[in-house]
């Protein structure tokens, strides 16, 4: 993990979210297209996510924020759940693929 950061959720509470992936969600939406997560931005938050061969508790929390406030084009968010589900011959669990879809 290289670090953590904070945003505030809708309700107004501060929530501890993966800097790195935070950041890199909002670099990719801002100031492009109609900001919305494509497959290639899916790719590179899949790829961030992968660079370790871990999938952290903050990583998975991370996801799940962005997954929530993020909005993202069909070919994205098909191509980010196939990423997901394809990590499972890699090791990752059903939980975490489930907390990485939704």
């Amino acid at each position: 993990m290289s670090g953590t950061t904070f945003f505030k959720a809708a309700n107004g509470r501060d929530v501890e979210v993966d800097a790195i992936l935070w950041g890199l969600a909002h670099q990719l939406t801002a100031g492009r297209g109609d900001g919305r997560l494509s497959k290639a931005d899916a790719q590179q938050i899949f790829d961030s996510i992968a660079a370790d061969s871990t999938y952290s508790d903050i990583e998975k929390k991370t996801i799940g924020h962005i997954r929530n406030n993020f909005n993202w084009t069909d070919a994205g968010d098909a191509h980010f759940r196939t990423l997901i589900r394809q990590a499972a011959g890699r090791g990752w669990t059903s939980e975490e693929i489930e907390a990485a879809c939704n």
